[in-house]
């Protein structure tokens, strides 16, 4: 399936969640911030949010520093 991944077409790697997408693109849950479709969500909710042909997801790295 294609999704918008950061502005950009991309495969959903046979993902069907957003958790799965972020594991197929190999990122760490406690680095990133995920929106899907224009809406922020909470990390508990990143199994139960399924994903659909052409969704838009924005995967926001989380940087400490100072």
């Amino acid at each position: 399936m294609i999704v918008w991944l950061n502005g950009e077409k991309a495969d959903s790697r046979g993902a069907a969640t957003i958790a799965e997408l972020a594991e197929r693109y190999g990122l760490h849950p406690n680095s990133i911030l995920i929106e899907h479709n224009g809406v922020a969500l909470h990390q508990r909710e990143w199994q139960k949010q399924h994903l659909a042909e052409a969704d838009r997801v924005e995967f926001i790295r989380v940087v400490a520093g100072g």
